[in-house]
């Protein structure tokens, strides 16, 4: 069974997966238990929302007895170019019916323009070529497209203040962009709530965060730092950084004195592009 590198080669590895863990007698629980994985990550892989590692493919072809096609296939579901620490939340972020995020530096990439993303894509510290860059960008421009549907998902941005006030790519590009975040906010697409400065000290000092809700399945919440993130699923951790989420949004400006603070913030940029 091949399968190419396109969109459907998911749900296709995870249909193979289905049906050999049924040709082999085994319930999702009971493939856990004897490939030493969760039954919520097997679950996520049978439906195509989520790749399994390297050591986790293997155990699959040992239990299975899938003569190595699990590791074999693994690279034709890396289709698209992102942080390698970030893969496993993309997907989860393409099927999710919620979303709310809070961003403590940047706009969130599903927010970004196409000007602002090229220029925090050119900030690493790591060279890169044009070419590999304009990948990246067209990775990051595609999130972007969840929100073409006015229903779903639902997106929650929370925003510190330093995202407004810092820079990025100077004074027609930050007003370029916070126009669109306006744009999204008063056309009720997304609910958007700034973090003011002189909140202070807030539950969600210490980085992003992104919590997301599924028609079918529990909850998840990544967190992020420097070159590092990470997928939470365990149920009393993906609590904590929900309470961590309310805690903030309790501090932060109703969703119209947001509106009303990024509308005067790019006025200043226009003026100052001027």
């Amino acid at each position: 069974m091949a399968i190419e590198d396109n969109p459907e080669s998911r749900e296709k590895y995870g249909e193979r997966l289905r049906q050999l863990r049924e040709a082999a007698g085994l319930t999702q629980e009971e493939l856990s238990v004897r490939a030493v994985m969760s039954r919520t990550h097997i679950a996520h892989i049978e439906a195509g929302r989520r790749r399994p590692d390297v050591a986790d493919a293997r155990r699959l072809d040992q239990v299975l007895e899938a003569d190595g096609f699990f590791e074999t296939f693994l690279p034709t579901l890396d289709g698209r170019r992102v942080a390698e620490h970030f893969a496993e939340a993309l997907e989860f972020e393409g099927k999710a019916k919620e979303l709310r995020v809070y961003a403590p530096k940047l706009v969130p990439g599903v927010l970004q323009t196409k000007e602002y993303a090229r220029e925090v894509l050119g900030s690493g510290h790591r060279r890169m070529s044009d070419e590999v860059r304009d990948k990246l960008l067209g990775t990051r421009l595609e999130r972007a497209r969840i929100l073409d549907d006015f229903n779903s998902p639902e997106v929650w941005a929370m925003l510190d203040e330093a995202v407004l006030r810092r820079p990025i790519g100077g004074p027609s590009v930050m007003c370029e962009q916070l126009c669109h975040i306006l744009a999204l906010g008063e056309s009720r697409r997304i609910r958007v709530h700034v973090l003011p400065y002189d909140v202070g000290a807030h539950a969600l000092l210490e980085g992003v965060v992104s919590l997301m809700w599924f028609e079918d399945l529990p909850p998840i919440a990544y967190v992020e730092g420097l070159n590092t993130g990470r997928v939470w699923e365990l149920p009393s951790a993906v609590r904590e950084c929900q309470v961590a989420y309310d805690l903030a949004l309790g501090d932060a400006l109703s969703h119209r004195k947001s509106l009303d603070l990024i509308r005067s913030v790019a006025e200043d940029y226009e003026h100052e592009a001027q």
